[in-house]
């Protein structure tokens, strides 16, 4: 495994796309690889979960927010590169997720890769090595700690004890949710059990459906899992034990989850739905819906929240991605020609967004609240990007001279 320098340009002007479009796959193998790309400016420098990616009508009542980079004079002044294409993956990457200077990519074979980001200037590369191997899909990758939480399409969330101390050993799997303890607990008692099924029956700590989303509320101690059996259910990372179970919390596949800093909760779902969840009082692990969105005409894939947790983002088949401010809708962002995939908060002012149509797209938004600008078009994947994450870069290149402000470097993984 090892990376390979990137010969394919990110640019701001979009190539015509590929007419041979990947198409969905519930089960997914094929070669894959995953991006680094550097985004910087004079003022400012960036050094399936859903079950279709086919495209649906735009949404022509919601006004754009986004204006074209010829319309801001300082965006001819962005400068980004791919710095590298990390290979060694034999199937799709589905998630990733940074960590102690380390990058995580869980994939559709089971395996989890970590890859050393802060490689010294003497060796100049990127050092990845598979730590995990569970046999099943990893659709979500959370980590708090020395503890890596993953979630998996066998209906399982598996808790692994991070060890990048020791060269060539795996991660020890230290717990599978639900606990054997917690199972055994509810075993016994009918109220326990919830129908599944129209014959089938399980207790209310399992997921029956693939484990979509993962979140971690602000100090830890707390793990959110949502599930394509339309259930969102809560954790405590202390020791494993499931706390609640939402039951029907839609009508369709959960496929995205976030936590604001207050600790609402939001669910985006195929249903075309946004929910957002509340304790029903100060102390209690009881949540009830405060309200729901719904300007979406089609599913729902992605969540995103602003540093400050003032706005919120969300990305559809539709092709658009959503701006919520104060539970009321902003307007659209629109560019990309195919579905939205997912979603990344880079800084409080920056968005970045992964799509079916192989590109990822960066957004500022500017002084005004209802002004976004498309910084840039990242183009080289050959398939839709799946996931994205992205991180400060505190090292700076020294004959870089365009870099004066922040530096960021952003990570995109690609099926």
């Amino acid at each position: 495994m090892g990376f390979l320098p990137c010969s394919l340009p990110c640019q701001s002007k979009k190539k015509p796309l590929d007419s041979s479009d990947q198409t969905q796959s519930r089960h997914l193998s094929s070669n894959s690889s995953s991006s680094l790309i550097s985004l910087s400016s004079r003022s400012l420098s960036l050094s399936l979960s859903s079950r279709s990616f086919s495209s649906q009508p735009s949404l022509p009542s919601i006004p754009s927010l986004s204006i074209s980079s010829s319309q801001v004079e300082h965006l001819s002044n962005t400068f980004h590169h791919c710095l590298a294409t990390l290979t060694g993956h034999s199937s799709y990457i589905f998630c990733l997720s940074i960590a102690e200077k380390h990058l995580y990519c869980g994939s559709s074979n089971g395996e989890i890769l970590v890859w050393d980001i802060n490689p010294s200037r003497q060796d100049n590369c990127f050092k990845g090595k598979t730590v995990c191997q569970s046999g099943t899909a990893i659709k979500s990758i959370v980590i708090m700690g020395d503890k890596l939480f993953s979630a998996h399409q066998d209906h399982r969330i598996r808790v692994w004890k991070i060890d990048n101390e020791t060269p060539n050993r795996n991660y020890k799997c230290i717990a599978t949710l639900p606990t054997i303890n917690d199972r055994c607990m509810k075993l016994f008692w009918t109220r326990n059990y919830v129908q599944v099924r129209r014959h089938k029956k399980c207790t209310w700590v399992h997921h029956v459906d693939t484990v979509s989303a993962l979140a971690l509320s602000k100090d830890g101690s707390l793990l959110y899992s949502a599930s394509w059996d339309r259930t969102f259910k809560i954790w405590r990372s202390s020791d494993f034990k499931c706390l609640e179970s939402v039951w029907n919390a839609h009508d369709d596949a959960i496929n995205s989850i976030v936590v604001s800093n207050n600790g609402h909760v939001y669910t985006g779902s195929a249903d075309k739905k946004i929910k957002i969840w509340t304790k029903q009082q100060e102390g209690s692990n009881k949540h009830t819906l405060m309200t729901t969105l719904e300007k979406h005409k089609s599913a729902v894939n992605a969540l995103a929240l602003s540093t400050d947790g003032c706005v919120l983002y969300s990305g559809a088949c539709d092709r658009s991605i959503i701006v919520w401010e104060k539970l009321q809708v902003l307007g659209a962002l629109r560019g990309h020609k195919k579905s939205i995939l997912c979603l990344a908060v880079v800084s409080n002012d920056l968005l970045c967004s992964g799509s079916a149509d192989k590109t990822v797209r960066i957004w500022k938004r500017g002084f005004g609240k209802s002004c976004y600008s498309c910084l840039a078009v990242f183009e080289g994947h050959n398939g839709p990007v799946k996931c994205l994450t992205a991180t400060l870069d505190s090292q700076k290149y020294d004959d870089d001279d365009s870099c004066s402000g922040n530096s960021y470097m952003i990570y995109s993984g690609s099926l």
